[in-house]
């Protein structure tokens, strides 16, 4: 069983060494050079702390980990590391007395910053093209009722951005298994006297399916002196254990491993809704807005007598949408169809090619021909930023529905009000209007539960690139 017992040992063997010289090169370099160019003392001493320092912090964060390399590439964990950089190597400063300007450090330790993030972001790109080819995984045999070891198979295999591929399933008692996935065995319903009867199935499965994990679905008999025993014969084989807890989209931030009397628990923390952390994103939106909107008016200029001049009607339109709370409000945006566009909607409901309340269609007969334009670049909704600074909207959040959208959301849909609407937000990151209603409904839960202030920061850095690409924006 040893020999399977790490699903990890596949990624590329370039990952570590690349990150190592990446991070020494691009750290020690840049500093001896900055120095030296400057007439700093110390400038070959200075490069190799510096790059000392960059190692040392990153391999106390576990980034070089197998486990984690390849699997991130959002810039927030790099730059709270480079933060961290900056502190210690402030202290060695003040400790060894020297005299070192400031701001020529910081542009000196810039470039580590920078081409960490770069190769972090090729390493995930390499990682990600891997796993939608079924490579790099770690094979998982689920354990549990067989609904709930087929919700669990289903749910892992509708996405690849994790490491985990279903393998098999040992069902739990009787029932049918649904999912597609292999049945690997059954075991009792009830727990057996004898011990050997729950570990043996599982056991063999594993081997003969070369599982790296098996994962334990939620479920009421798979619990207590029943787990603790088969986590024994499953360590004791070399086979890893994992539960899973029957949560779905809840940020890892968001737990905290906990216990009591014994027994392990998972404390779930409540969404941020009050404190700082909304103040900031309050602050953010209305500076942001204020100076977006000063910033980009010889734009507003351009575009407004683009839309002018392409086709009869009001540069703005004014549509009500529903925000926060399921407050009613007026969305600006620049006008992108002709004027009859409402009147025609429930003409083209037939070829509408999303499914859900929303309305969509690629090649719209009712947009202009400077629409598309404004569209693909998704420069018609630079107007919200009006919405954002009267408090409407936010610069980042779900997309502010329709009312009659609203009308026909069930509970869950109707959880997405819980917070502002933005102008961007996870949806226009992971596809906009390539995205099915569910898989839209999903991102906008995933964000009401787990936002952040820095997590509103990672999703407006990621939406520059989603509007270069412009894929899915028509």
């Amino acid at each position: 069983m040893g020999a399977v017992q790490h699903g990890m040992h596949l990624k590329a063997r370039w990952y570590l060494p690349t990150a190592l010289l990446v991070d020494v090169t691009g750290t020690a370099l840049p500093v001896a050079l900055f120095f030296r160019s400057a007439g700093q003392p110390y400038a070959l001493r200075s490069a190799a702390v510096a790059a000392a320092a960059w190692l040392g912090v990153q391999t106390f964060r576990h980034r070089y980990a197998g486990r984690l390399m390849g699997e991130s590439r959002g810039a927030l964990p790099v730059l709270h590391d480079w933060l961290i950089l900056l502190g210690v190597l402030a202290v060695v400063r003040a400790a060894a007395d020297l005299r070192h300007g400031p701001l020529l450090c910081l542009a000196a330790l810039l470039p580590s910053l920078l081409l960490t993030l770069v190769c972090r972001k090729l390493t995930y790109r390499h990682l990600a093209s891997a796993r939608r080819k079924a490579q790099v995984v770690s094979r998982v045999l689920v354990v549990g009722e067989p609904s709930a070891a087929d919700d669990v198979a289903e749910h892992l295999a509708g996405r690849t951005d994790h490491p985990y591929v279903v393998v098999g399933i040992i069902a739990i008692g009787g029932g049918e298994i649904t999912s597609g996935s292999r049945l690997a065995g059954r075991i009792d319903f009830h727990p057996p006297a004898d011990t050997g009867a729950d570990t043996g199935p599982l056991l063999a499965a594993a081997l003969e399916l070369q599982a790296h994990v098996v994962l334990v679905a939620p479920g009421a008999t798979m619990s207590g002196e029943r787990l603790r025993r088969l986590s024994w014969a499953l360590h004791d084989a070399g086979v890893e254990l994992a539960l899973a807890p029957g949560l779905v989209e809840i940020s890892v931030k968001r737990l905290e491993p906990t216990s009591a009397a014994g027994m392990a628990l998972l404390r779930i923390v409540p969404p941020v809704r009050r404190g700082v952390q909304p103040l900031l994103k309050s602050v953010m939106d209305r500076a942001g807005a204020a100076l977006g909107i000063v910033v980009l008016s010889p734009v507003f200029l351009v575009i407004a007598l683009a839309v002018g001049l392409g086709s009869a009607g009001p540069v703005f339109y004014r549509q009500e949408r529903i925000g926060q709370s399921g407050t009613p409000f007026v969305m600006w945006k620049f006008r992108t169809m002709y004027l009859n566009a409402d009147a025609r909607k429930a003409e083209l409901a037939a070829v509408n090619e999303i499914d859900g309340p929303m309305f969509k269609m690629r090649r719209d007969p009712r947009v202009t021909r400077v629409g598309r334009l404004l569209r693909r670049a998704s420069l018609d909704e630079f107007p919200q930023l009006i919405n954002v600074l009267r408090g409407d909207m936010s610069l980042v959040g779900p997309r502010p529905p329709l009312p009659e959208e609203v009308a026909l959301y069930n509970e869950v849909e109707a959880r997405r009000l819980a917070v502002r609407p933005g102008m961007t937000g996870l949806w226009q990151i992971s596809g906009r209007s390539d995205l099915s209603w569910d898989e839209t409904i999903q991102l906008d839960l995933q964000y009401v539960d787990n936002w952040s202030f820095t997590s509103d920061v990672d999703v407006m850095a990621r939406t520059l690139r989603a509007v270069v690409d412009g894929r899915g924006a028509y």
